[in-house]
């Protein structure tokens, strides 16, 4: 028996990288796990190899009207959302006096504005069923910043701030909230971010001498979904190795 049997959770952006690690450990803890993303063919091939009756369900995070109707559909075919994974992401690395309006306008869609549509929708659910368990991925950027991604930064300090002030307010309904914070994370977005000189230099940064694999993010997310975490809210946790510390 796993730590999330009979669950039913949502994970965002789970077609590739953390997300998909995250939709995997899920399973494997038992849940039944719609993995989302804005891939449709990913989403379904991810639920596919999962297994647990996961499901694959083509959502725009950025856009409400998706969202609305992926979280009926969820609701209409399981009768209820426990577990909800904000894990979408996106970002372009460059000097933000580079940066262009139409980047910002994306990276707070996807990274900010993608967590209040899905919370918007999901929290009242959890709040009628009189629990839940929100995680929502948040990064090292948002804590002590990041050279090249100056509005992802914005975004994920967003992110962290918007996660306490939910977990005050849906608290009484015994609705958790937490944030788990990846550090440098080898996934196909790292690559695509920076090359192998990128990535020994932070694993000479990093005090346990290697990048995150999307597995470790996916076990402190696990943790948090699960009924183990019941009494922690409106927590923030770093994955990184100890690259940063507080």
């Amino acid at each position: 028996m796993g730590n999330l049997e009979n669950k039913i959770a949502i994970v965002t952006g789970a077609g590739q990288g953390i997300g998909k690690a995250i939709a995997a450990k899920l399973a494997a803890e038992g849940a039944t796990v719609v993995v989302t993303d804005i891939n449709e063919a990913t989403a379904k091939e991810t639920a596919g190899e999962i297994g647990g009756g996961a499901v694959g369900i083509a959502t725009d995070v950025t856009d409400r009207t998706s969202v609305d109707a992926m979280v009926d559909q969820v609701v209409a075919q399981f009768g209820r959302v426990d577990v909800l994974v904000n894990n979408a992401g996106w970002d372009k690395a460059e000097p933000f006096v580079d940066s262009e309006p139409e980047t910002w306008d994306r990276v707070i869609a996807i990274n900010l504005y993608g967590v209040l549509n899905t919370s918007k929708k999901v929290l009242p659910l959890m709040i009628a069923q009189g629990g839940g368990r929100v995680v929502n991925l948040g990064s090292d950027a948002g804590r002590v910043g990041s050279s090249g991604e100056a509005v992802y930064s914005a975004a994920k300090g967003g992110v962290i701030a918007f996660t306490k002030a939910t977990a005050r307010e849906v608290a009484r309904a015994g609705v958790a909230v937490n944030c788990v914070c990846p550090g440098p994370t080898d996934t196909a977005l790292f690559a695509s971010m920076g090359g192998e000189r990128l990535r020994e230099a932070l694993a000479k940064a990093i005090p346990m001498r290697r990048l995150g694999q999307p597995e470790d993010l996916a076990n402190a997310v696990a943790f948090y979904a699960s009924d183990e975490a019941a009494f922690i809210t409106g927590q923030t946790v770093s994955v990184s190795g100890g690259l940063t510390m507080s």
